[in-house]
């Protein structure tokens, strides 16, 4: 195990820090235990884990108010924990189960939350920019200051909707934040292969889009990163990128042995960036909270997790007549 690193002076206090570190654990665990229910046969299909990530969306969460949107691709079960989603719901979704947000149809990639904002899952990459666009313009066109937050990866930067949104985007105005997960291997190739221009937060530069590039392994970072862009958005300056560099810790999918990198490139990643190791650093440094304590709150969440899962398995699956309903006519 690496040494500890000194953890760096911030203003943020002890409650907002034990808060982000509460909902980057949330996540972690409970992508943990989704990842057991899916070898274990219980949840089917594709599977995306977000284990790594965390620091972003709680970052981004974290500068959002009340009436802002969120929508992402695949990798989405810890943007539904983190605008307040039920674990219960999202957990019992994952199975195929009544009690799911979708009432079992919709599975890892197709769950929504009117209530919360939260517009998907979106299996087709990056099919969903153009749809935080359109999120964006409804805001504009009803006057309201709220903002589209617009998760993609580092895969899709490179799919041409992204561009045809960037060019609407800035043409009308629109509070839309693209937000760039760059995890460095996209499915499986890294960024260095894929792309021209690494610096992804650039692209959009084409069409006069203010951007930065931003530190996804620390929340802080990425917190206050993201209050610059919603103040940006929300003042009508039009679009914000943020090119958040970030890592995963699993696959792309639970069906990916992740054989394009490294062992130890990922266990070095764990060892001195883990976004949670650095968030409790700061907690028993700033003296905020003990180790014991950070033990209590692991040990709730794990039991919060554990009940997600029992609720996700003896949820009752969907009717038959639940086939003929939510379809277009």
């Amino acid at each position: 195990m690496a040494a500890k690193k000194q953890a760096r002076k911030t203003n943020t206090s002890g409650e907002e820090l034990l808060e982000h570190y509460k909902n980057m654990l949330m996540i972690r665990r409970f992508e943990e235990k989704a990842g057991q229910l899916y070898g274990m046969g219980v949840i089917g299909g594709f599977c995306h884990l977000y284990i790594g990530q965390e620091a972003v969306v709680v970052g981004l969460e974290a500068a959002a108010k009340e009436g802002d949107s969120r929508l992402t691709s695949y990798r989405d079960h810890a943007h539904m924990l983190a605008c307040g989603m039920d674990p219960k719901g999202v957990m019992a979704e994952l199975t195929g189960r009544e009690g799911g947000y979708s009432r079992g149809k919709g599975g890892s990639m197709h769950m929504f939350s009117t209530e919360k904002r939260f517009y998907g899952g979106h299996g087709i990459v990056a099919a969903q920019v153009p749809i935080g666009a359109g999120l964006a313009f409804a805001e504009k066109y009803n006057g309201t200051d709220n903002v589209s937050f617009t998760y993609f990866g580092d895969g899709a930067a490179n799919q041409g909707q992204v561009y045809e949104a960037f060019n609407m985007a800035s043409l009308w105005n629109l509070p839309v934040i693209f937000v760039i997960e760059n995890n460095q291997y996209a499915m499986g190739t890294s960024l260095q292969r894929a792309s021209s221009s690494p610096e992804l937060h650039t692209r959009g530069a084409a069409f006069m889009i203010e951007s930065e590039a931003v530190d996804g392994m620390d929340v802080l970072a990425v917190k206050e990163a993201g209050q610059r862009a919603v103040a940006h958005c929300r003042a009508g300056k039009g679009p914000y990128i943020l090119g958040v560099k970030t890592y995963r810790y699993r696959g792309h999918s639970m069906s990916d042995p992740a054989k394009y990198r490294t062992r130890e490139e990922v266990q070095k990643m764990k060892d001195e960036r883990d976004p949670i190791d650095h968030v409790r650093d700061m907690l028993e440094q700033g003296k905020h909270a003990t180790t014991e304590q950070l033990k209590t709150i692991d040990k709730e969440i794990k039991k919060v997790v554990s009940e997600a899962a029992d609720f996700a398995q003896t949820s009752p699956e969907p009717s038959l007549d639940e086939l003929y309903t939510d379809i277009l006519r």
